[in-house]
């Protein structure tokens, strides 16, 4: 099978198995939002927003350094794995048995607190599944990590309904978390079986160097919390939980809907680092393929969001959460520019440009810190609005500043064909919506989509060869 076909199948599987368990932890999201109301909902938006805050902690950059390492020919893949997996091991520990020493000190209440010592212990099993992913981009088998977490998030969704059902309390419905973390551990583990059998290793020689490759990454990890997370954990500490329930119900829409430029380019990856050395013009086909899909995809994503967004809420949360309306209309823009954020930063990682990268997004994390920390004591009637418009700015600045790294080392920069045909499409999907917009909210979105797919065929956006690529049976491989 010719790569192009491979990702155009792990795209169309990965995709929909990850808009069914989006649309699972959304039923999930919706069934919570009811059952707890806005100050209960926002106790579990905080607790679980340090889930991230875990993993800014201890990723250190392990994942992407797991992928370019095993990407690599004629490497000791066993090892690598083993390692990680030790090193993991070691920092999950200490972050479990530091943070019952730190979260005294959280001006939060107790059974908040509880809930956060929950989410450590799911962060631990996160983190370990997290590194063997890269074995299945390596191979171009992303299909069978959607498919486990599929199953996880059913599983996790399935348990919030009997919850609701028998009035479970709160720290029964942050522990279905833990429930869908071990479901995901234990399904990826066994299926990366196939590929090596390996154990822990607890090389610490080794440890040094993957540590010393790593820490770039890590610190820009961390960086991204800063100014992509770190907004629940700011609006919790300054104000009320309701506050942040109307902002955490519209913040959990994105949230679930970002995890789409990551997986395609996690897709490419692989593809990224190897070609960037071997073969420039590969190279610079391939990211422009990414820029194209991600324009397509954003075009409709953007409008959709921003005309639907009242009946997504109403359909989510209910109508107790009318004023995360607007918080979700402004998270669309920041959900546009995060797929190009995420793009241009797999670029530079893929060129080795990740002291680019850190200054970058230190850049960006004092903004978001120092707008959030300045304008929500300032805006006390409306402050659930405030991170969602600083994170657009923080977004905003993401893309300028990877754009302009990328333009200035690599003196490259993808350009987008048929620019004005893609907007005509999603204008008349728009005007479709806009005026039929008193029909059920589903099928809203199959016309919409109906009329900027034929949109998409009659003006030609995507060519022939495009498409006889994606289904071509010509067998083209690394070399």
């Amino acid at each position: 099978m010719s790569i192009s076909r491979k990702i155009a199948y792990n795209v169309v599987f990965s995709s929909t198995a990850k808009i069914l368990s989006t649309a699972t932890a959304l039923v999930g999201i919706g069934l919570i939002t009811r059952h707890l109301g806005q100050d209960g909902f926002g106790l579990y938006a905080t607790a679980l927003a340090f889930l991230p805050l875990f993993g800014a902690v201890g990723d250190w950059g392990l994942p992407q350094t797991t992928a370019m390492r095993i990407a690599k020919p004629n490497v000791n893949e066993k090892k690598i794995v083993a390692n990680m997996i030790g090193l993991r091991i070691f920092i999950s520990i200490a972050i479990l048995i530091l943070t019952p020493i730190a979260i005294p000190l959280l001006p939060y209440p107790y059974e908040l607190k509880i809930a956060i010592l929950i989410v450590a212990s799911s962060y631990i099993l996160s983190s370990l599944y997290q590194i063997l992913i890269g074995m299945f981009q390596k191979r171009l088998m992303m299909d069978r990590v959607t498919g486990a977490e599929l199953v996880g998030k059913i599983i996790q969704v399935g348990l919030i309904f009997l919850g609701v059902y028998y009035k479970w309390s709160f720290f029964l419905i942050v522990g279905t978390l833990f429930v869908n973390m071990l479901v995901n551990f234990l399904l990826i583990f066994f299926l990366s079986r196939k590929f090596i059998y390996f154990k822990p290793a607890f090389d610490f020689k080794y440890w040094k160097n993957i540590l010393k490759q790593s820490l770039p990454l890590g610190l820009a990890t961390a960086l991204t919390f800063v100014y992509f997370r770190s907004s629940t954990i700011l609006l919790s500490v300054l104000r009320p939980p309701e506050d942040v329930g109307i902002f955490g119900a519209a913040q959990k829409v994105i949230e679930n809907i970002s995890f789409f430029p990551a997986m395609i380019v996690g897709l490419t990856m692989p593809l990224f680092s190897h070609y960037i050395s071997k073969d420039k013009n590969k190279f610079r086909y391939l990211v422009k393929e990414n820029y194209k899909i991600f324009f397509v995809l954003v075009v409709p994503l953007l409008i959709g969001g921003i005309l639907l967004a009242d009946k997504i809420i109403y359909l989510i949360a209910g109508p107790e959460f009318v004023k995360s309306i607007p918080v979700l209309q402004i998270n669309m823009l920041s959900l546009s520019l995060i797929f190009f954020g995420t793009l241009f930063m797999n670029i530079m990682i893929a060129a080795k440009l990740e002291r680019s990268i850190f200054w970058a997004l230190l850049v960006c994390a004092v903004v978001n810190v120092s707008g959030n920390l300045f304008f929500i004591p300032r805006f006390p009637d409306n402050a659930f609005l405030v991170p969602a418009v600083v994170s657009v700015i923080t977004e905003i600045l993401v893309v300028g500043l990877t754009g302009y790294f990328i333009w200035k080392k690599l003196k490259f920069f993808p350009r987008l064909e048929k620019f004005f045909q893609i907007i005509l499409a999603g204008f008349l999907m728009g005007i479709t919506i806009y005026f039929l917009k008193d029909l059920n909210f589903f099928l809203l979105v199959l016309i919409g989509i109906i009329v900027y797919g034929i949109g998409l065929l009659v003006l030609k956006i995507i060519s022939k060869e495009e498409m006889a690529a994606l289904f071509s049976k010509k067998e083209t491989e690394l070399k």
